[in-house]
């Protein structure tokens, strides 16, 4: 095996099919392919439809995978798949592959978190991740604020949504507004033209007596959709971008003011801002004057590898490869529920069983899951 280890992640839960190949921190590889297209008529993702969809398109994507990184499988040094959290439909299909793969290469398998996934990929281009780090996921199914030392066996739940995250926030009030699914890249296109201080949306979570770090978007939703139907009843045209822009200013303002008091409170100079929401643009141009102000590092990696990838499966196989930790057991099985203090799953007797779908996953969509 080489010093850099090369890895083939695999990324099955929700919508997305992605195949990742890495060396070390290097990208050499990240195809995807998205059943987006076919959710988009039921305003969410549909779990059978992403199941049959990830079949499909499973043996494609890790064929053309192999021939954008220029490797053949009995080159790869282990095989990483996503065990956790998701779709546990859609787990299941990854989790298969990878076994079946795994097994006929007589290579290493890796079961790995979701979430954990999600913070190790900025290593791809920005670097080693410092330790601690200081990590925001923000996602269809979830926003979190974590603390990790080792990104492969030490994270730390700081926080996290107690109802709706932002990316289901954002799918909602497109869905009310009538500009479709999902709805995060359009809210932010829209939002561009819009004032953001048009109008007052409440922030969540942020009183004095409040969680610190716990976020909640299901009241901001509630009032937009108020504001919404109010203005519609009363005969007069809703000012969409005008919506957009005081929504969004909403929910990243939340987002960044704890993102940057969690840093201060617990001493950690660097910020790293990881799943489909730290592609809005917003968010991006909010977190870097607050961490610029506070004195503080932000990463966020390019929007595509923000997005649910193979490459951050990939990327945090090959941190545990590089860092001798135990492969998976061959009865890894998909944990629905798996959570990010486990960022690595070395077999069956460390799984919790948990067959349930995560709800908040299911209206995740493409940009924003």
């Amino acid at each position: 095996m080489a010093d850099e280890p090369l890895v083939l992640g695999i990324e099955t839960s929700c919508d997305e099919t992605g195949v990742g190949i890495v060396r070390g921190h290097t990208l050499l590889a990240d195809a995807v392919a998205s059943s987006v297209d076919e959710h988009a008529r039921y305003g969410g993702v549909v779990p059978e439809v992403a199941s049959r969809a990830h079949l499909e398109a499973m043996v494609p994507t890790i064929e053309r995978a192999l021939k954008d990184a220029g490797v053949a499988a009995s080159d790869l040094d282990g095989i990483a798949v996503t065990a956790g959290p998701g779709l546990a439909g859609a787990l299941l299909v990854g989790v298969s592959a990878a076994k079946a793969y795994a097994y006929a290469l007589g290579k290493p398998l890796y079961g790995v978190n979701h979430l954990a996934s999600h913070i190790c990929v900025d290593q791809l281009e920005h670097g080693a991740l410092p330790e601690p780090t200081m990590a925001l996921l923000v996602s269809g199914g979830h926003s979190s604020l974590l603390l990790s030392s080792d990104i492969t066996s030490d994270v730390r739940p700081l926080g996290a949504t107690i109802d709706d995250a932002a990316g289901e926030a954002f799918d909602k009030v497109a869905r009310v507004l009538n500009l479709g699914f999902p709805g995060g890249p359009v809210i932010d296109r829209y939002a561009r033209e819009g004032d953001p201080d048009a109008i007052a949306f409440p922030r969540g979570l942020t009183g004095p007596r409040d969680a610190p770090y716990d976020f909640s978007f299901s009241g901001l939703k509630t009032a937009v959709a108020r504001w919404i139907e109010a203005k519609r009843n009363a005969g007069e045209e809703v000012p969409v971008a005008d919506v957009a822009a005081s929504f969004q200013e909403a929910v990243v303002d939340v987002l960044t003011r704890k993102a940057v008091r969690a840093c201060r409170d617990e001493g950690v100079d660097h910020l790293m801002i990881g799943g489909g929401v730290a592609a809005n643009s917003r968010l991006r141009a909010m977190a870097e004057a607050r961490c610029e102000a506070a004195g503080i590092t932000l990463r966020v990696p390019r929007p595509k590898l923000c997005t649910d990838n193979g490459a951050m499966v990939a990327a945090l196989g090959a941190e545990m490869v590089s860092r001798d930790r135990a492969p998976s057991d061959w009865d890894l099985s998909a944990d629905s529920s798996l959570p990010v203090t486990e960022p690595h799953v070395p077999g069956a007797s460390h799984t919790h069983g948990h067959t349930h779908d995560h709800v908040h996953e299911t209206s995740a969509g493409n940009l924003y899951s």
